[in-house]
């Protein structure tokens, strides 16, 4: 059913949803895109789920959008760009409205739109060697359909430390900036997690859905049209002169005519 992700369920109803594309370093394309989407209707229709932990295979968690598939929207006509920035954007919001508990478990590194996948869990674990960064500005990119979960787990003057600069940042600042929650060494990663998960299983899940959605309703809003707007920036930054440089110089391993 799924060739870029898989999901294993436990008899309690504890869901791990993985991203498997380790040897891409769980970068998100088109395909991982859709189906991460389908992924999480899935879990959102079994009432057999209790809660959702997000975890990837491989060294890395996510090293976000995958440059070929960026590629290929610059290359596209406008509705076909729109169309990919549009299916991003809604499989962040498919992911954030989730009516389970998501729990993030960070077992390494963390770029760009991987940043925004550990921002759409309700909590996050992550082993102390990660690295993180919001690297979009370094390609001619923004972090668009990611910037308004960024800004609502960070708080805007914490976003700001790290939106702009493509700075890498380490787990102990990630913990500060309200990324992530909490360390766990990698032999302890798992039990942390599993401490994130048991407190569900003696809850109501529909009183736990009914107090998520109360929280996202009282929190930051992120309505539709900040999601629309957000698709416009992606769009544009595609469609103008940076992104394609960016882009061409990682692929052609020189630097981009911005870069010092």
């Amino acid at each position: 059913m799924y060739e870029t992700i898989r999901i294993e369920t436990d008899a309690r109803g504890v869901a791990h949803l993985w991203l498997a594309r380790e040897g891409k370093h769980n970068a998100l394309s088109a395909q991982m895109i859709r189906e991460l989407t389908r992924a999480a209707e899935q879990l959102a229709g079994d009432p057999a789920i209790r809660v959702v932990v997000l975890a990837a295979a491989g060294k890395s968690f996510c090293a976000g959008g995958d440059l070929g598939w960026m590629q290929d929207q610059m290359r596209a006509d406008a509705a076909t760009r729109r169309a990919g920035a549009r299916e991003l954007a809604m499989m962040l919001n498919a992911l954030n409205t989730l009516p389970k508990p998501l729990i993030g478990r960070v077992q390494g590194n963390a770029f760009g739109g991987g940043v925004g996948m550990i921002s759409v869990c309700d909590v996050a674990i992550s082993v102390p060697e990660a690295r993180f960064g919001l690297t979009e500005t370094r390609l001619g990119l923004i972090p668009a359909t990611i910037g308004p979960y960024v800004l609502a787990r960070m708080g805007e003057d914490k976003a700001r430390r790290v939106f702009m600069s493509a700075r890498l940042f380490g787990a102990d600042e990630a913990m500060r900036l309200n990324l992530i929650a909490s360390l766990a060494d990698a032999d302890a990663l798992d039990a942390a997690i599993e401490a994130e998960v048991a407190p569900y299983l003696d809850c109501a899940p529909g009183a736990v859905a009914a107090a998520k959605a109360l929280a996202r309703r009282l929190g930051p809003a992120i309505v539709p049209t900040e999601i629309e707007a957000s698709i416009d920036a992606l769009v544009a930054v595609w469609e103008g002169d940076e992104a394609p440089e960016g882009i061409a110089a990682f692929f052609d391993k020189r630097k981009p005519r911005w870069q010092l």
